[in-house]
């Protein structure tokens, strides 16, 4: 493995807007650390965003560590025998090691599963092959029982019309051990482009970019054990090829996109509820944006937000909207090439209030972007996990946090420890219900964005 650190203090511009909407460009790629941003960022537990790039870098794809203010540092660059060419996001365990998957590269070329510390010292996992599973482009889940699940593209039973197997969803152990929960056939959904979540009700939810009923995708849930139920399939006229991971709202439902089909064929933002009942919330129109790759946050303020890979006022570069839980969306910027173009990658809500993402291209040198959008959202405190047991140990991830003079879960008082300014641990007290975590700061009372569940 080759390992180079490159510090790069990169431009930070902010674009016009209102004091309560700033659009900042914190960072441009420049090939040499690193190009074609796909992956979301992640906000980690020392306070700073790590994401991957497609390209770049001395080998075939980068990870690399912005801190709040923009500087970013190339700490891996990734070569084809521990994987390369990562499309999807970074996740951190609860130990504070980031985990993440390649498209290609490992010992059977068909892309791994690495974790890697957050000085970039990386570890190959499990390297796929073929019948387990191959090119994953979707990041990993840690579920509440503590094992991983995911899901490749490829790989699994052979599957028309190339015969490269229609993918599979897994389970990965913390040691390593990978056993394939489901292998798709077509008529259940073939080429899961997207990464799981973990409903309230313990199952797992995701998409199919094809196959199902009419060819177009689905959307499924699968109990951990690997019970696979086909929710919807959709029918191009209600939307088409969704590529990212639902979210679950705090009012029960979940919400996606499809990158294709709706009435306009620009793409679709839908509505499902755990038990499958389907509506079609947004129908894209170029205007407002179109080609949503990426998948739906909730923010604090209970709206759900969003990128179009193309489409908005400038016709081709793509938006960043919000949505309210009644349908109602409104675009919140246009990007036009210089400040970033075709966002592809999820948002995130840092600790701070903002939002964050990454554009594919556009920036100084046309080789993407980092960003940041100001919407008047307040700071909030983070759990790491969102689930765990009394007597269990979790972090608190948030932003300056030296201070803090008392935790409490949902009403009981926790025993906690400040480890930094931008994280604290806490034992989940006896007595605790689900609900919200509450962080004393001495600039006031932080909640965490969602209810932390407490589990036997």
């Amino acid at each position: 493995m080759e390992r180079c650190l490159q510090t790069i203090s990169l431009l930070c511009a902010a674009a016009v807007g209102s004091p309560a909407q700033v659009f900042t460009t914190l960072a441009n790629f420049d090939a040499t650390n690193g190009y074609y941003p796909v992956a979301p960022i992640l906000q980690a537990t020392d306070g700073n965003f790590y994401g991957m790039t497609e390209f770049g870098g001395p080998g075939s794809g980068t990870v690399f560590r912005m801190s709040p203010t923009g500087v970013l540092t190339m700490i891996n660059s990734l070569l084809p025998p521990g994987g390369a060419e990562p499309f999807a996001g970074l996740i951190e365990d609860p130990n504070g090691k980031l985990y993440g998957t390649t498209n290609v590269g490992g010992a059977n070329k068909g892309g791994t599963i690495f974790d890697l510390t957050l000085n970039g010292a990386l570890t190959t996992v499990y390297a796929f092959a073929g019948p387990r599973g191959a090119n994953s482009v979707a990041p990993l889940l840690l579920a509440a029982d503590g094992n991983f699940y995911g899901t490749t593209e490829f790989g699994g039973v052979s599957c028309p019309p190339n015969g490269a197997g229609c993918g599979i969803v897994f389970q990965l152990t913390p040691s390593g051990t990978l056993t394939v929960r489901h292998e798709f056939s077509g008529p259940d959904g073939q080429w899961p482009a997207a990464g799981l979540i973990q409903a309230a009700n313990g199952n797992l939810y995701g998409t199919t970019m094809g196959g199902g009923a009419n060819g177009d995708g689905t959307v499924f849930e699968i109990t951990p054990a690997g019970a696979l139920t086909t929710l919807h399939s959709f029918s191009g006229t209600d939307g088409s090829s969704p590529l990212a991971a639902l979210v679950q709202a705090n009012n029960g439902s979940l919400y996606g996109t499809t990158s294709t089909g709706g009435t306009n064929g620009a793409g679709t933002i839908f509505e499902i509820t755990a038990a499958g009942v389907f509506s079609t919330f947004h129908t894209f129109a170029y205007s407002d944006g179109a080609a949503p790759f990426a998948g739906l946050i909730q923010a604090t303020d209970g709206n759900l937000y969003g990128t179009t890979s193309s489409g908005g006022a400038n016709q081709y570069y793509g938006t960043v909207f919000e949505i309210t839980l009644s349908g109602s969306l409104t675009t919140l910027h246009s990007f036009g090439s210089p400040d970033g173009a075709y966002p592809e990658a999820e948002l995130i809500q840092g600790t701070d209030g903002m939002l964050y993402g990454t554009t594919f291209k556009g920036g100084t040198s046309d080789f993407g972007t980092v960003f940041s959008l100001s919407v008047g959202l307040g700071p909030f405190v983070e759990t790491l996990p969102t689930t765990g047991k009394v007597a269990q140990t979790i972090g608190i991830l948030g932003t300056n946090l030296t201070g803090v003079s008392a935790v409490h879960f949902h009403g009981v008082s926790a025993v906690f420890t400040v480890m930094s300014p931008s994280l604290i641990t806490a034992v989940v007290p006896s007595g605790a219900t689900s609900g919200k975590v509450e962080v004393a700061t001495q600039a006031g009372l932080l909640a965490s964005n969602v209810a932390f569940r407490v589990i036997p």
